[in-house]
């Protein structure tokens, strides 16, 4: 699997996790009912598929490197979703998190 298809699973499987977890805060948090809350429900659901695609066998690994992805989603979202503005430590912190993602998910190894 190439690096550019892996990636590209992360984000949409980011997608879907963050989105979904999104819908699900809009509809108990923010009160507009069970049809987010649903959505966002199956939302989650579809991250779980999507991630089943990376090409590694080792689920610890793929899930490990999917946390820097969702940290730096996440404050993605924030900043477009609800206008969150981010610090500089934020940003410092979710490009650890993308360069510890970086090396767990595609440091050479020999297998």
């Amino acid at each position: 699997m190439t690096v550019a298809r892996s990636v590209a699973l992360f984000v949409v499987a980011a997608l879907f996790e963050i989105g979904g977890a999104w819908l699900v805060w809009q509809g108990i948090r923010e009160h507009k009912g069970w049809i987010w809350i649903g959505a966002g429900v199956i939302a989650l659901g579809l991250y779980g598929v999507v991630a089943t695609f990376q090409s590694d066998d080792n689920f610890g690994r793929i899930l490990a490197a999917y946390g820097g992805i969702f940290v730096a989603g996440s404050i993605a979202w924030g900043m477009i979703a609800d206008g969150y503005r981010p610090d500089r430590w934020d940003v410092i912190g979710a490009l650890v998190c993308l360069a510890g993602m970086a090396v767990i998910m595609y440091a050479p190894r020999s297998h």
